[in-house]
């Protein structure tokens, strides 16, 4: 076929691809910057994650005193809750990016949350909803409908700030233009802030509404976290008209298929020599007004290329929505290259996050048999995360003001540490944290067995430690899986982070659970009884310093062979 015989073609995909840009430059990037608009997302997170955490952080011990589940099944069922929490994004992500937009994604998944809330919050006021109150004798379980109705709900808000978690972020991102160097540098710091504020959000819920839960009622803590939610809403909503709304460009996963359909159509074909036989996507176009960023060709992953070599003369372009569907450029191909090398990173992540689940479980469980009474208050013990959240915005300045400089004077590297070497430290310190409560464990039952308490205070170190490696790896994580994903899919790089977390729910909830099991066979009372006191938590909690050592070696042999993405330079093209 003749080149000329393909320009009525190249036409109509021209003119679609002038006509989408211009869409999408029209409602963000030529819409001023309002610096409201990122304010006000930073707000919603602050008052959404109020919502959330005052059901999240209590949830373990409501299951044990309300619904009266046993300690093994009740952080089963946390952790199988947290991991569809963060399961719900991967969902939330790709209809973010490929049919809702990101502006939809929040709003309709805001619908849910709020359901969901104001059920939960039903369930704790009607008494025809929840079991009855302990005696002296007996706790009587929860009936079927109880905990069909509870974990309906509970499943709502699961569904709900997933979908908000999943394009809260990247909206937020998109309030800033990514080519006027002004806005970038504000960009950089819109992360921190959103770690801050969601972590802001726990501490209110941690110090106040864990509080009013077990100090007054269930209930109220339950209506002051719907009433946070409802704020939260409102705040977004009024918002509306100043936000930078970008138009889904279509599902990032076509393309990633196309890599792979022509990477196999093209495996007999021989890998040219000249970088001119691939397709660069450059110069096709110059009367469209199409912006790419060209990603540098690598060298790993050679048989990937092969879908990028040209087989017939004629033009493509470089945007991806505007391509023939049998075209690859250099770019898209390296995009796919991009994500195959983040997957063993990301599989780091996870058993890390399944370390970081023992605080919305076994550290609550532990701090709930330890005497939780300090100076005149009763603290509970779900609020230990407070202290959590309070050194973790410590540690943001100490590592933005003290470490990161440091790192730059002695180093050289202009950013002083890189994201994979704040991961790695992180990844270590969790280790240091998961063996501090073994020790404490091992220490607060032999205070136990001599008839004493050991005060909550003393879980301190074990929560400061954690948050330290928080700090490291989980900012350094949203960084690195939003800037090293290619930006078609920057929606889904937020939701690899939360799938991270989502799986590490799961494998926690498969340990525990056959931790449980393996321990008890033979009549034993096994390490995880219904009465901690007789078990062995502390050996659960070796095991998971064990797991976590072994998660940081494979870490830091994939980190040194990871290949960080480099981009020539970004085209942009117009008439």
């Amino acid at each position: 076929m003749e080149r000329g015989e393909q320009k009525p073609l190249l036409r109509e995909i021209s003119t679609y691809c002038t006509s989408l840009e211009e869409g999408n430059s029209t409602q963000s990037e030529q819409k001023p910057f309002d610096w409201r608009a990122p304010s006000i997302l930073l707000g919603f997170e602050f008052f959404q994650t109020i919502a959330y955490a005052g059901i999240s952080l209590n949830l373990v011990i409501y299951l044990g005193t309300v619904l009266h589940g046993s300690p093994a099944s009740n952080a089963a069922n946390v952790d199988t809750w947290n991991g569809t929490t963060f399961l719900a994004p991967v969902l939330g992500a790709f209809l973010a990016d490929t049919y809702l937009g990101k502006y939809s994604t929040i709003f309709i998944s805001l619908i849910l949350y709020i359901i969901g809330m104001l059920t939960i919050t039903a369930s704790a006021i009607i008494p025809s909803l929840r079991p009855a109150t302990c005696t002296a004798t007996q706790c009587p379980p929860a009936t079927s409908f109880q905990y069909f109705i509870f974990f309906l709900a509970l499943y709502l808000v699961a569904i709900g700030t997933g979908g908000v978690e999943s394009a809260l972020m990247p909206f937020g991102a998109d309030q800033y233009n990514d080519r006027n160097p002004v806005e970038i540098a504000k960009k950089q710091s819109f992360f921190s802030l959103y770690f801050i504020s969601m972590n802001l959000g726990v501490l209110v819920a941690g110090t106040v509404i864990v509080w009013i839960e077990q100090n007054i009622a269930w209930y109220i803590g339950f209506s002051f976290s719907s009433c946070c939610l409802l704020i939260a809403a409102l705040v977004f909503w009024i918002g509306t008209p100043i936000y930078r709304v970008q138009i889904p460009t279509g599902s990032p996963l076509t393309s990633v298929a196309r890599v792979f359909i022509l990477a196999f159509r093209n495996r007999n074909l021989e890998m040219p020599k000249d970088s001119e036989l691939f397709y660069q996507g450059e110069d096709e176009w110059a009367g469209s007004k199409c912006q790419h960023k060209l990603i540098t060709q690598t060298d790993g992953l050679r048989w990937l290329d092969k879908a990028g070599i040209i087989i017939e003369p004629y033009s493509t372009t470089s945007n991806p929505t505007c391509q023939p569907l049998l075209k690859c450029t250099v770019s898209q191909v390296e995009e796919v290259k991009i994500l195959i090398r983040m997957i063993p990173i990301w599989l780091t992540c996870t058993f890390y996050s399944a370390s970081v689940c023992q605080t919305s479980t076994t550290f609550i469980q532990q701090g709930d048999l330890m005497d939780r009474n300090f100076l005149s208050f009763s603290i509970p013990a779900a609020s230990l995360s407070s202290v959590q959240c309070t050194f973790m915005m410590i540690f943001v300045l100490i590592q933005d003001h003290i470490i990161i400089p440091l790192a730059k004077k002695y180093t050289g590297n202009p950013s002083g540490l890189s994201k994979l070497q704040r991961m790695g430290i992180g990844q270590f310190l969790i280790i240091l944290s998961m063996a501090s409560a073994a020790m404490l464990e091992t220490f607060r039952v032999s205070c136990y067995k001599e008839g004493k308490y050991l005060s909550i205070v003393h879980q301190v170190p074990q929560y400061v430690i954690l948050s330290c490696s928080t700090v490291f790896c989980g900012v350094a994580q949203l960084e690195f899986f939003y800037e090293e994903a290619p930006e078609s899919m920057r929606s889904l790089s937020n939701a690899f982070c939360c799938l991270a977390i989502s799986l590490g729910g799961y494998v926690n909830s498969i340990v525990v659970t056959f931790i449980a099991a393996i321990t008890s066979t033979g009549g034993s009372m096994g390490w995880l009884p219904s009465d901690l006191n007789k078990g062995h938590l502390d050996y659960y909690f070796w095991i998971w310093a064990g797991i976590s050592a072994v998660n940081f070696v494979v870490y830091i042999v994939i980190s040194r062979n990871y290949t960080i993405r480099k981009c020539s330079r970004i085209r942009l093209t117009g008439g």
